[in-house]
């Protein structure tokens, strides 16, 4: 019929509560959530800890997740992974690992050990399930570097 016009589903949503004996036109209290959140709170409690989860912070504050997400990206806030890296290395270790890539390089112009590395064809794989949390960030802020836990 046109754009404008009523859809058939639309007619039947209304005419529902008219059929049940509501006869009431006016809006009632609705059981939602409030959309209201302290947003100094909100500020306080991800600058701590920028891994927390939206349904911690919505426990947290007495309103929805959602609600949470949409003020989390009115603040800038990006939800992020970090970088994964095996594990924390020391100085020394750092170190170590500098000078064999170097001995291996200048080992390679003199003699071609490359060449030489004999391969299997069977793999063997440690398959441990670690959980990776994201992090919310301002835009522009690089995530925090996540160590893997030693197995």
């Amino acid at each position: 019929m046109g754009k404008d016009v009523l859809s058939i589903l639309t007619a039947q949503h209304w005419f529902h509560p008219f059929r049940n004996g509501d006869f009431e036109l006016d809006d009632l209290p609705h059981t939602e959530r409030p959309l209201g959140v302290d947003m100094d709170l909100l500020k306080q409690l991800i600058e701590q800890d920028p891994r927390l989860t939206t349904r911690y912070l919505a426990e947290r504050l007495g309103c929805s997740h959602i609600t949470v997400e949409t003020h989390l990206h009115e603040l800038g806030k990006t939800w992020k992974y970090g970088v994964w890296i095996p594990h924390e290395l020391s100085p020394i270790q750092l170190q170590q690992r500098v000078d064999a890539c170097m001995e291996l390089i200048t080992s390679h112009r003199n003699y071609q050990w490359l060449h030489n590395l004999i391969t299997g064809d069977e793999k063997w794989m440690l398959y441990i399930n670690y959980t990776y949390h994201r992090q919310w960030l301002s835009a522009g802020q690089t995530a925090v570097a996540t160590p893997k836990p030693d197995l």
